[in-house]
């Protein structure tokens, strides 16, 4: 089961728990690092949701996890310096607790890169399309997470296989992210040519994950087709579950926010509204259920999810599938 990512990151089973706001809780993160995976840490879930002192919230990680290796979350746009500078801050007290592989998305990586590879680190960047993983690999990433059209949260426009063909030749290792809710799903995805897997709605449906039971039982019971794109939570498409909420609000931003969101200056602010304003929406729905009516963060893999169960038996179920005969090859 042995992959570039999992030689670049040192774990047994080419799978990731995506970082996830706000279900990101730390139980979910080390159970999947503790069967082999490896579970990345969305540091304001950790703290603005989920209540725990970063530092702290990362040693229960360490110690729930039996000292696995996990991962840490850099969003990396410059909407404000307030929240560049407290990414920063972050970014040290994960690599002192020996944090030492990095997801970073939306921004130039270069800065997390240079202080991750100073202490022998890794770091991959998420995209969409070849022109954003090129300019990742200016600066300096170690390998890319790949979004496709079936993602849960900020979707991609192109299929994994087409996704996979543009960026297959670019030499750093490839991780799927999207559309991967089974173990048939994983297996195909590797023997594509991907290095792992990026899940994020699969580890959703779990005991761990502190998502309400409404959250869960929406996504065991939501096919492909009832997944779709909403610009009103940060003002670019983002996947969810077509509740009644979502179809009486309707999907797209207001006039208003349609031509901020063109503008070249303006469009960095007009995000940040629309996501300090979908933040709540998204917590309460999340951990205080549907009465609230608000967003279920959600994609195409919710084909692959009939049940919730453990996460360690997620990432055994997906390892099986692989060690099985014809399994992916390494």
């Amino acid at each position: 089961m042995q992959t570039p990512f999992t030689r670049h990151v040192g774990i047994e089973v080419p799978l990731i728990c995506g970082a996830m706001y706000p279900c990101s809780n730390p139980e979910l993160v080390a159970a999947v690092s503790a069967a082999g995976g490896i579970g990345v840490v969305q540091p304001i879930s950790l703290s603005y949701v989920h209540g725990h002192d970063l530092r702290e919230g990362l040693r229960l990680i360490a110690r729930l996890s039996g000292g696995r290796p996990f991962g840490f979350n850099a969003i990396v746009e410059k909407s404000s310096r307030i929240y560049e500078d407290r990414m920063r801050r972050w970014i040290d007290v994960a690599l002192e607790e020996g944090v030492r592989f990095f997801v970073t998305a939306l921004g130039n990586p270069r800065w997390v890169v240079e202080r991750v590879h100073a202490v022998g680190g890794v770091v991959y960047h998420d995209v969409t399309e070849r022109r954003w993983a090129e300019k990742a690999l200016e600066g300096g990433v170690d390998g890319l997470i790949c979004v496709n059209a079936r993602a849960g949260g900020h979707a991609g426009a192109r299929t994994a296989e087409a996704l996979f063909e543009e960026l297959r030749d670019l030499g750093v290792p490839l991780v799927c992210a999207g559309g991967v809710g089974d173990p048939a799903a994983f297996k195909a995805a590797l023997d594509l040519g991907y290095a792992a897997c990026q899940l994020g709605t699969r580890f959703i449906a779990t005991d761990e994950c502190r998502a309400h039971d409404d959250y869960k039982a929406a996504i065991v019971r939501a096919r492909p087709d009832d997944i779709v794109l909403t610009e009103r939570i940060s003002g670019v498409p983002v996947a969810v579950i077509n509740t009644p909420y979502v179809q009486a609000v309707g999907t797209r931003a207001g006039r208003v926010g349609r031509l901020l969101l063109r503008g070249r200056r303006t469009k960095h602010w007009m995000r940040l509204f629309y996501s300090l304003r979908s933040v709540w929406q998204l917590k309460r729905a999340s951990l205080q259920g549907a009465r609230y009516q608000d967003y279920f963060q959600a994609g195409k893999s919710v084909g692959g999810v009939d049940r919730v169960e453990p996460a360690g038996e997620v990432v055994r179920r997906f390892a099986a599938a692989l060690a099985a005969p014809g399994g992916a090859a390494a």
